[in-house]
């Protein structure tokens, strides 16, 4: 037995000795305190540092630069190339500082690198745009060493101004008019968001003229620019030294830690025990794992540095203006809460203003010895029929409380206005509004068995209401404020519309901080899901166009006061059991009033889905839904991703779909079960699609036109079998095909249209939602 002992703690001794050194290597030691912490005006908190390897956390050394002169000291990071104006740990970025705009060669290539690793701490934030300034020219931020695009725009202007600019270059150029400025035309596009790209990191910058005046236009130089969102244009542009401008841009930043973590990529943003230890250093400090690293932040009710000992300090609730903290009464402080409770003397509800009264005085009654006797015998009694009274009291102040809760709510996510928008009919109204009370009976308080599904922004429950509707309920995680206004609209939108082919929305619940929609359930996840992780016929997708078509032609024209959807994409269209379609996500659609042909509104959309006429323009129009529909045909035609494809050349995949077609090389860019399945229909759905995506929207046709050429395919028997359509297409280009009853409306002559290279461009660019 004792030799037992023995070797069971020899065991262990050595199994610990052997993960010491592994601890060890991940652990970065706290800063020391000698360590600088300020450089000229800008403070400089720990992961960062300047100086010795002890004073920073890997990857975060930055150089304070002094110069003989007189000015401040600098902070830079990367190569130099950038000055830190400021240091967010709460927030988790750094506000830089470049000097002027990204050099350009004449082949129209530049490196945006500024000394930013792969595999480093910062990745470009959102918050940037990228924006270039010219004329005619267009403009792509792609990300470092690879071909994914982070951001990309056109900057237009007018020929006459052209002419006229060109020609005092080219005086100036000679001895004339010395130290002129130009108001040059110009483009802002933000980035792509996150979850679209890898890493973030910028790299390469590609500029292109386009046009028949190219030479005219390269001698007014292009300038393109990496900056914070809402920095362009400044007050006075100096178009011959742009290097003496100062260009803020955001970087978002995160602890990449050597060995173990920097493996990591994907996650499910939890922290192990071990991670947080070794990251977060203070012990009220919490930690998240976004993708291939980690960041800390100070739990609810601390603030400060969480990536030191201790540095998450406490936060003073009782400082804050009682409307913050909703006490009213006398407030204790406590480590990471408060406590509140009326002051000594006085009864009531502490969380209401005023709500803390004085009892009222009872005047003073005789004693009565002769009944102390009969006080003394009821007294038990008393005292339990107090206790019962407290307990019904407690429990009705509780149930007041969640009223006054739940009605709290229901303004603050604008109840009282969706109620104004679905009034038209009181049985809608009625039914829209639902309860929280019922949606906790059906989901048992929300019990995690009840969860269908869920992803970073909420979970999915699949229950069943007490009409017998099976449902999904979606209850979002958080909230954003910004965001109730796109809820309210999709709600009142969707409130009005009955189609087949339209995601049916039962009503939502407002009485919770984050509202709450309930769908329909639809099984069978988006066409997305179908189109690219498994694999669809071709007689399904020219189905599901069809039908997605026809939601489409109905919420332009057959509705009361046309619906423009403004966010059309494979994403956003769901599938039934049957693979039935079903037009889902209306947060961003508008009303088009039926005496306007459009509206202008700020751009709102997704990358490779918008309309570049509404993107340059604002003006928002029936056939911008058109344009997103026409890149959907080219998706369902080519099974390609729409964010990841790039050509050879360059262009995006709509861009290369309309140039092969143009070419009579379709065959290049088709699925191969399109070309196997699909017959001479394939041909006259890619001119469909060609014709959708045109520049112009008075050049597209209506979406009743689409659902009404595509209703003719899908009814034609007329298929051409066993490859056939392959044939036709190596035969000599693009075949002619002939007139028939079911082809009789359509225009040859547009699908046929050749592009201009300003058309070209604008198809290959991709705006930003």
């Amino acid at each position: 037995m004792a030799l037992t002992s023995s070797a069971t703690a020899l065991a262990a001794v050595l199994l610990l000795a052997l993960q010491l050194p592994a601890a060890a290597a991940a652990d970065v030691p706290p800063p020391p305190n000698s360590c600088t912490r300020m450089c000229g005006n800008v403070s400089v908190p720990y992961p960062f540092g300047v100086g010795p390897a002890e004073c920073y956390w890997p990857g975060f050394n930055l150089t304070c630069h002094t110069s003989g002169r007189e000015e401040a000291p600098r902070l830079l990071l990367g190569d130099g190339t950038l000055q830190v104006a400021e240091i967010s740990i709460k927030n988790s970025t750094v506000r830089v500082m470049r000097a002027g705009d990204v050099e350009v060669d004449a082949a129209g290539n530049g490196l945006f690198g500024c000394g930013l690793a792969d595999d480093g701490p910062y990745t470009l934030s959102n918050s940037s745009e990228l924006v270039a300034v010219g004329c005619n020219v267009y403009a792509i931020l792609q990300e470092k060493n690879k071909l994914t695009m982070l951001s990309g725009c056109a900057s237009f202007c007018d020929e006459v101004f052209v002419a006229d600019n060109a020609t005092a270059i080219y005086l100036e150029e000679r001895g004339s008019s010395p130290g002129t400025k130009y108001n040059m035309g110009s483009c802002q596009a933000p980035l792509i968001p996150a979850h679209y790209v890898g890493n973030g990191v910028p790299g390469q910058v590609r500029l292109k003229y386009f046009g028949s005046n190219g030479s005219i236009y390269k001698m007014l130089r292009a300038m393109v620019f990496v900056a914070e969102q809402g920095w362009y244009p400044p007050l006075e542009m100096d178009y011959h030294r742009p290097d003496k401008m100062a260009v803020p841009f955001l970087l978002d930043w995160l602890i990449v830690a050597p060995g173990r973590l920097a493996s990591a990529e994907l996650t499910d943003g939890r922290c192990t025990s071990v991670e947080a230890r070794d990251v977060c250093k203070s012990s009220e400090s919490s930690c998240r794992k976004p993708t291939r690293g980690y960041i800390c932040s100070c739990r609810h009710g601390y603030q400060g540095n969480p990536y030191i000992t201790d540095g998450c300090q406490d936060i003073n609730e009782c400082d804050f203006p009682a409307k913050d903290t909703e006490c009213y009464g006398e407030c204790t402080n406590t480590q990471g809460s408060f406590e509140c409770r009326c002051p000594q003397g006085t009864i009531g509800n502490h969380a209401l203003p005023n709500g803390c009264i004085e009892p009222a005085k009872q005047p003073a009654k005789p004693r009565n010895t002769g009944l102390s006797t009969g006080i003394g015998v009821g007294s038990g009694a008393s005292v339990i029929v107090f206790i019962v009274m407290v307990f019904f009291m407690m429990q009705k102040y509780k149930h007041q409380r969640a009223t006054k809760l739940r009605h709290k709510f229901f303004e603050q996510n604008r109840g009282q206005l969706l109620q104004q928008l679905v009034s038209q009919r009181v049985d809608t109204a009625e039914r829209m509004i639902i309860s929280l009370e019922e949606l906790e009976k059906a989901t048992n308080n929300f019990d995690k068995s009840r969860e269908l599904g869920g992803g970073g922004h909420g979970t999915v429950y699949k229950e069943i209401l007490s009409d017998l509707h099976v449902v999904a309920i979606k209850k979002p995680k958080v909230v954003v404020q910004k965001e109730i206004g796109e809820f309210i609209n999709e709600v009142a939108i969707l409130s009005q519309v009955n189609h087949r082919n339209v995601v049916k929305l039962y009503g939502c619940c407002l009485e919770t901080e984050v509202p709450m929609l309930v769908y329909e359930f639809v099984s069978n996840g988006t066409l997305y899901d179908h189109l690219h992780a498994r694999s669809l016929s071709w007689d399904d997708r020219l189905r599901i166009a069809t039908e997605t078509a026809k939601s489409l032609a109905y919420l332009h024209s057959s509705v009361s006061i046309p619906i423009i959807h403004r966010d059309i994409k494979s994403v956003n269209i769901l599938l039934d059991d049957t693979l039935t379609s079903k037009v889902a996500d209306f947060g961003a659609s508008r009303y088009i009033p039926m005496e306007q042909s459009g509206v202008t509104t700020m751009v709102q959309g997704t990358i490779g889905y918008l309309d570049p006429m509404y993107f340059y323009t604002s003006r928002l129009t029936d056939k911008s839904d058109v344009y997103s529909f026409g890149v959907i045909l080219v998706e369902l035609l080519t099974r390609k991703k729409l964010f990841s494809y790039m050509s050879s050349g360059g262009d995006s995949l709509v861009a290369n779909f309309v140039t092969l077609l143009a070419e009579g090389s379709l065959l290049q860019i088709l699925d191969p079960r399109v070309i196997e399945e699909g017959g001479i229909e394939v041909e006259e759905v890619a001119k469909l699609a060609v014709t959708c995506v045109k520049i112009k929207g008075e050049d597209r046709p209506t979406m009743r036109q689409v659902e009404m050429t595509l209703e003719c395919l899908q009814t034609s028997t007329d298929h051409v079998l066993d490859g056939q359509v392959a044939e036709e297409f190596e035969r000599g280009g693009v075949a002619i095909i002939p007139p028939s009853t079911n082809s009789a409306e359509r225009n040859n002559d547009d699908s046929t249209r050749q592009y201009s290279l300003e058309d070209e461009f604008m198809l290959s660019s991709r705006y930003p939602r």
